[in-house]
């Protein structure tokens, strides 16, 4: 099946992320896998949110893929929306996490200079969904994670699919291998559906 992938990348990151520029590459050798969509997010919740509905609105994906804050607003659009979400070490509570980098920020990706406040906070607070369906997700974690807990997002999301990696870290370094395992979850997501 050829699926459309929109690919959410994590905080302080964008499109050039090494994640989001191997999938891209893996997509252009097996076409028949699908596409890809990888916006540059704005670095506010609340814009990128509305950025992010308009997108799937208008560009219909069949599917997501979230790295960190980026599978945060994957779990929320894949409630909204009831897509399929393959999340690579989600952030679970981002506001807790970002509140050590409140202030004056730089994106060294797309070399824009920004300031997170509390309000921004709430906001990711706000698009919190008040509850999950597992069958929509697929969950990749590394036990060496460096930046969040891989075992708050294995009790976060108990009952859908996971595959916990020993020893990888937050970028996941195992991920184009993983890439189709990812493609089957989808694919099989789709056939679950259509049987129902």
């Amino acid at each position: 099946m050829n699926q459309r992938y929109l690919y959410l990348h994590g905080f302080q990151s964008g499109p050039q992320s090494l994640k989001a520029r191997e999938t891209a590459a893996w997509l252009q050798r097996h076409p028949d896998a699908g596409q890809l969509l990888c916006p540059q997010l704005s670095p506010y919740p609340a814009e990128a949110m509305r950025q992010l509905q308009l997108l799937v609105e208008q560009q219909q994906p069949t599917a997501l893929i979230g790295s960190s804050l980026g599978g945060f607003y994957a779990t929320a659009l894949a409630e909204r929306y009831r897509l399929p979400a393959v999340l690579i070490n989600p952030a679970i509570r981002p506001e807790r996490e970002l509140q050590h980098f409140l202030g004056p920020l730089h994106n060294p990706y797309t070399g824009e200079d920004y300031r997170l406040t509390r309000q921004h906070m709430a906001e990711l607070v706000a698009m919190r969904p008040p509850r999950l369906t597992p069958a929509r997700y697929f969950l990749l974690l590394g036990t060496a994670d460096e930046v969040l807990d891989w075992r708050e997002a294995v009790r976060h999301y108990a009952g859908a699919r996971q595959l916990v990696l020993s020893g990888d870290d937050h970028r996941l370094q195992a991920w184009p291998q993983l890439l189709p395992g990812v493609v089957r979850f989808v694919d099989d997501y789709y056939r679950r559906q259509a049987a129902r």
